[in-house]
């Protein structure tokens, strides 16, 4: 009875959550919800998106997108061991902060403390102040006995009533207390060298030392103030904010992951866990469960469009040809542009030689032979700027080529200029001319060639009147 009773809630329940987002469309059988969708819609169309979108132009970009996310599933990209860490690596990066409870800081916060109660331990905390005069190691006797005879006539100084504060403004050789009247902050044993701290924890507050040698110099020290550690309470706010600033919800959220993972006698691992606890924090969660669905898919995206559509076209050379050969007219230009170089050399007869040196060869070789040839020593004998220019891109190139009545700047070091290549009148001679504007170009064929396929490959349906209420309902 009661195992028929938890079900019949758990029916109702699913009932009035589908009620409250219901199946706004359904890709080749799988159901994307109104609230996916509305996340997608509303991130990619949010204040600052220049090419916002209506909704009813958005689904299409939505469908494409759940497509292409299966088409990586049925290639089984997500089995790839690359896929599988970079996914649970940012997956962990959300759940892993939401494991961590208000107890768990405020008992790392008494940890904290405790561990620095006993690394101070029962001589507690001093607040000195100092005089110092530095002394090299390596100094001569004339010039230790030197530094020696000033430091006590300052201790005598002192004795007799000098102030100690203004005393350190004037001659202290620590610039980093010198202006705070010697003030050092409290420290605990281990903080000072040696021969300062156990004088500094000898004395008590209000008395001075004598002079005292240590491996920076001679010091005067004053005790201004000793005391234990503050009550945990007191120091409770800037331990949590250490605790923030230091991110140490990561090492915590780690070790209780661990720890699970140990209590569960073999039947658990950490990559398991983390699966579990992610499913656990997303069921909670709608903004989370989009933010690692929408990651997940991304990736997955990523991986296949690579291979399709960005990588293949770029590397594509024949077909990258043959698409700037049917398409040559989109790429004309409005005026010629000037294919080739300008030069600048040291010696009037490396001209002449820069141009023998690659007249006969592609245009794509020019750099290397130009630097093989000219700078493959120490003596750079050439400067160059290689391209497409076009009027106004380099004041050589219009000078010359363009017959521009413009300034040449000179070269310091580098006294003859010249150009080399020619100009081309009607336009890029082949599709490495254009290449970013080509690539690009036959990228968005091969996407929507691949969309098309898609489309036709897998079913897909719209429910208009959900798609009505998106953003309207709650």
């Amino acid at each position: 009875m009661a195992a028929l009773m938890a079900a019949a809630v758990q029916c109702v329940a699913a009932q009035s959550q589908q009620v409250k987002d219901p199946v706004l469309m359904v890709i080749n059988g799988e159901p994307v919800l109104r609230s996916e969708f509305e996340y997608s819609y509303n991130k990619n169309n949010s204040e600052g998106v220049i090419d916002k979108k209506s909704i009813d132009e958005y689904v299409d970009l939505f469908i494409n997108y759940k497509l292409k996310v299966v088409a990586a599933l049925d290639e089984k990209y997500d089995t790839l061991q690359s896929f599988k860490d970079e996914f649970a690596q940012y997956r962990d990066q959300q759940v892993l902060p939401l494991m961590v409870t208000d107890e768990d800081i405020e008992a790392e916060a008494h940890r904290i403390y405790d561990e620095t109660v006993t690394r101070i331990g029962p001589d507690g905390l001093v607040q000195t102040a100092h005089i110092l005069l530095r002394l090299n190691q390596q100094a001569t006797p004339e010039e230790q006995a030197a530094v020696k005879e000033r430091i006590d006539s300052i201790y005598t100084a002192l004795k007799n009533g000098a102030d100690f504060a203004e005393m350190a403004k004037k001659v202290s050789q620590d610039p980093g207390s010198a202006q705070q009247g010697g003030l050092l902050p409290f420290v605990q044993r281990g903080q000072f060298v040696k021969e300062y701290e156990d004088v500094a924890f000898s004395l008590e507050p209000g008395q001075m030392s004598e002079v005292v040698q240590s491996p920076f110099g001679y010091h005067i020290i004053m005790v201004k103030e000793r005391k234990q550690l503050e009550p945990f309470e007191f120091h409770h706010d800037a331990i949590i904010k250490f605790i923030e600033q230091r991110n140490l919800r990561d090492r915590i959220a780690q070790q209780k992951v661990d720890e699970l993972v140990k209590a569960s006698n073999g039947e658990q691992t950490k990559a398991k866990l983390m699966e579990e606890k992610a499913a656990e924090y997303a069921a909670l969660d709608s903004d989370l469960k989009n933010l690692i669905r929408e990651y997940h898919d991304g990736l997955l995206l990523y991986e296949i469009s690579n291979k399709l559509v960005w990588d293949k076209a770029a590397k594509d050379e024949a077909g990258l040809a043959k698409f700037f050969k049917k398409n040559k007219k989109k790429y004309a230009w409005d005026e010629p542009r000037f294919k080739g170089m300008a030069f600048h050399v040291k010696e009037v007869a490396d001209v002449q030689a820069v141009k023998d040196c690659v007249k006969k060869l592609p245009f794509d070789q020019w750099a290397e032979k130009l630097r093989s040839t000219f700078n493959n020593d120490s003596v750079l004998r050439i400067r160059v700027e290689k391209g497409i220019f076009r009027k106004g891109d380099n004041a050589l190139v219009d000078s010359i080529v363009f017959k521009k009545d413009t300034t040449v700047t000179k070269l310091k070091d580098y006294p003859f200029d010249d150009v080399y290549g020619k100009v081309l009148k009607k336009g890029p001679e082949d599709y490495t001319d254009v290449r970013g504007l080509v690539v690009a170009d036959y990228q968005e064929l091969l996407e929507k060639q691949w969309v098309a396929e898609l489309r036709k490959k897998y079913t897909f349906t719209v429910d208009e009147d959900v798609l009505k209420t998106v953003n309207s309902e709650k």
